[in-house]
């Protein structure tokens, strides 16, 4: 309440940072997902949980080539538990932010798979299908994400591995559940025309959007609970470790010129429209 509520809005905004920095970075995709699925079966016990066994194992270009998601979460709080120890709130947000989103993805399923779009399934679009048009169609509507108090986590990467775990595990299902649904729903009924900011656009249709969510008993309302949970709980966390700093007495309560050249540069290189690396997701 000290900290976050009166930032609420800068958090929503700057959430997405990490994917426009997919337009600037070459090395920034990675860190959004795992093709686990290269590593063999579920659970995938041939990858290593601990990124130096892995990178004993894999090496490093390997492990970029596949995703980084698991261990650039424990980057990020290692960066946001130092913040917290210099008191520096402006860093305390920014990486709040951040971090944010990259739990977010590990919640996703088919950010743990290497058919991260449906492309060798011909159900290319699935993932924004799942993790943006479901979403709205029902979330401030029909959802909840009352989830109550935030928990101290005190094996951060053993959390994560369990969480990237639970969509890989998910992943077949979002895939065959649509391609199921598809067989059986009139062809004509599955897409809609809708406007958005001024351009008509083709859509996954509410009533097929609706039909999905239902054949997969609320799975992306499911994650997002459990992701929100997860990042107010990282949030807590790193504060704990720092040492439980006095969120009354911060200092660097506003952004540094390099801070807001950064944001400028972030939005411009999105505004540009061509990623860097893998196809954006």
């Amino acid at each position: 309440m000290v900290l976050y509520k009166p930032y609420a809005d800068f958090l929503a905004e700057h959430a997405v940072d990490p994917d426009k920095r997919r337009y600037a970075v070459a090395a920034e995709g990675p860190r959004h997902y795992i093709d686990i699925d290269h590593y063999g079966v579920y659970p995938f016990d041939s990858l290593p949980r601990k990124w130096n066994d892995a990178v004993a194992k894999y090496t490093e270009d390997s492990l970029y080539a596949h995703g980084i998601v698991p261990w650039w979460i424990q980057t990020m709080l290692y960066r946001l538990t130092e913040a917290f120890k210099e008191k520096n709130q402006a860093k305390i947000l920014k990486y709040s932010a951040e971090i944010g989103h990259y739990i977010a993805d590990a919640h996703v399923p088919l950010h743990a798979s290497s058919n991260h779009n449906g492309q060798y399934t011909d159900q290319k679009g699935i993932h924004g299908f799942w993790e943006s048009r479901i979403p709205e169609l029902l979330a401030d509507k029909e959802w909840d994400f009352f989830i109550g108090k935030a928990e101290y986590i005190s094996n951060p990467l053993d959390f994560t591995w369990k969480r990237v775990l639970e969509s890989a595990a998910a992943a077949d299902t979002v895939l065959k559940f649509e391609k199921e649904l598809s067989r059986i729903f009139p062809p004509d009924q599955k897409y809609a025309f809708e406007e958005r900011n001024g351009v008509t656009i083709r859509q996954y249709s509410s009533a097929y959007s609706i039909r999905y969510n239902e054949r997969m008993k609320g799975m992306v309302e499911r994650r997002m609970r459990q992701s929100i949970f997860a990042i107010a709980s990282f949030w807590y966390t790193a504060w704990v470790n720092a040492g439980q700093p006095d969120l009354t007495r911060l200092s660097n309560r506003e952004f540094s010129p390099e801070d807001l050249k950064e944001f400028e540069e972030l939005n411009a290189a999105w505004k540009s429209g061509n990623t860097k690396g893998r196809e954006h997701e």
